[in-house]
This record gives C-alpha cells, structure tokens and sequence, in this order.
C-alpha cells in the first residue's frame, strides 16, 4: 500500500478530530442540530463546486455507496455530538473511536489477515471501553453520562468506513459530494420534522461553516485514500485515531477531569486503536 495512501488516512483523522473538538463544544450552546445543519450546508457547497470545476461525469454507480455511508455517518455524528453534551469530550471521543473494528471484521471477511498486534489492539480497545464506561458517584458504581451514545456512533462511524471506501475506490470527489448531499438531506429532514427554529450569530454560523470544511476535507482525504489503493483494515484504521486529536483538545483547552480508572480506560482505548492500525 502506498505512503500516500496512509497519509491521507491520517491526515482525514487530525480533520475530523479537529471538528469533532469545536463540534462537541459548539453543540452544547447551539444543539446539535444548530451545528449540523450550516456544517452540512458549507461542506455540500464546497464539494459540490469542486465537482463543478473538476466537469468529470459521474463515474458510475459504485460512487452510490457513499449514500448508505451518509445514513451510517449522520447516525454517528448525531449521537456523538449529543454524547459529547452529555458526558465528558475525553471519555466519549474514544469510546466512539472503537469504530475501527468494524472495518477490521470486514477487511477479514473478505480477505485480509489481522497480525497479532491488531487482534490485541481490538483487545485493548474493548477493554478500554469497558474501564472508560464506569464512573464512581457517592460511593456507587454507574456507567458515565453519555456511554450509549457513544456506543451508537461507534456503530454508525464503523459502517461508514466500508461503503466510503468502496465509493471513493471510483472517484473520490464524486463521492464526497453524494455523501455530503444525502447528508444534508437527512438533517434537513430531521429540523423540518423536529420544527425547531435554529438562530445563532454571525460568528457562530461562521464557526458552524468552518465546521462543515473541516469535516468535508476529513471525508474527501479518507475517499482519496481509497482512491489511492490503500487496504481497508488499515486506512480506516489510521482514520480512526481522531478521538487522539480530541482527547487532546479537550484536557488542553477545557482541562477535563475524570476518574483515574476512566483516564486507565481512555489510555487502554486509544492503544487499541494505534495497535489495531499497525
């Protein structure tokens, strides 16, 4: 597999825990949705301009795959940005970080062979999870405020990863821009439902946009590392190490505290994922 394609592997997750970061910040003022929607109306703009200067016919259907992918990636946005306004920035991104393991059991199924370093990582992770899900309060045992959540996005971010992958093996700006416009269409369809208004400031609508860049870059690099011959069990891997970006984010600039075995469980959780990459 080439360098190249394992640089845009890790160059989409410092994109994506950048955003995650400002995202799960921003969402606890303006709601999620108030994060979503300008985020996904810059990121189609974007991609949707770039496929205009570019004036490539779509390449075909296989590009389809990034609308399931859409469904799989929103459904993980949605409950991580929720489970970041719930619980702790720096217990949750993890958490949802074991995403990497369902494209690890896909690479396998159709093919590839884990090393004994990926099959402990999947160890480590798991683990981890476990020790980063329980808090103490008073006295008592409880799982931590926004684990569920957490859990769920890992799902949807671990079935974003194949259908991503197979679409951006085509062409990958074509699949950033079908991936982010059935995006968009999912959240439009969620606030026409919800009908609630979402007002903010220029500031914060600006913020929202930068947002949307970030995170439209972060799906382009992963595409391109498709596009580029790189393995899914490990592109998707590397992908996956953004939760270390905004672990790091978050006790640098919010200084989150939490208990000592749950800060055992984020170490254990974050090696898994670099284990599961090598």
């Amino acid at each position: 597999m080439s360098f190249l394609a394992l640089g845009y592997a890790l160059a989409s997750s410092l994109s994506w825990g950048a955003g995650d970061f400002v995202s799960g910040v921003k969402s606890r003022t303006l709601g999620v949705f108030g994060v979503l929607l300008p985020a996904q109306l810059a990121g189609l703009a974007i991609a949707a301009a770039i496929v205009a200067a570019r004036g490539e016919p779509w390449p075909g259907a296989q590009t389809l795959w990034a609308v399931p992918a859409a469904f799989a990636g929103t459904l993980g946005l949605v409950a991580f940005f929720r489970g970041m306004i719930a619980g702790a920035i720096s217990v949750v991104a993890p958490i949802a970080g074991v995403s990497a393991i369902v494209p690890v059991i896909f690479g396998i199924a159709t093919g590839d062979h884990p090393s004994v370093a990926q099959l402990v990582g999947i160890a480590c992770a798991l683990a981890g999870v476990g020790l980063a899900s329980v808090e103490h309060h008073e006295g008592r045992r409880r799982v931590a405020a926004g684990v569920g959540l957490a859990l769920l996005a890992a799902c949807g971010f671990g079935f974003y990863f194949p259908w991503m992958h197979a679409a951006g093996k085509v062409d990958f700006w074509w699949a950033s821009f079908l991936f982010r416009a059935m995006a968009l269409v999912i959240v439009a369809a969620i606030v026409a439902q919800q009908r609630t208004p979402i007002r903010m400031s220029r500031r914060n609508a600006v913020i929202a946009c930068l947002v949307g860049l970030g995170d439209t870059l972060g799906n382009v690099l992963y595409a391109a590392a498709a596009g580029t011959g790189g393995l899914i069990s490990l592109t998707s891997v590397l992908a996956s190490l953004y939760p270390v970006v905004t672990v790091l984010l978050a006790a640098s600039v919010l200084k989150e505290r939490i208990a000592v075995t749950q800060r055992a469980g984020v170490a254990l959780t974050l090696a898994g994922v670099v284990l599961i990459s090598v």
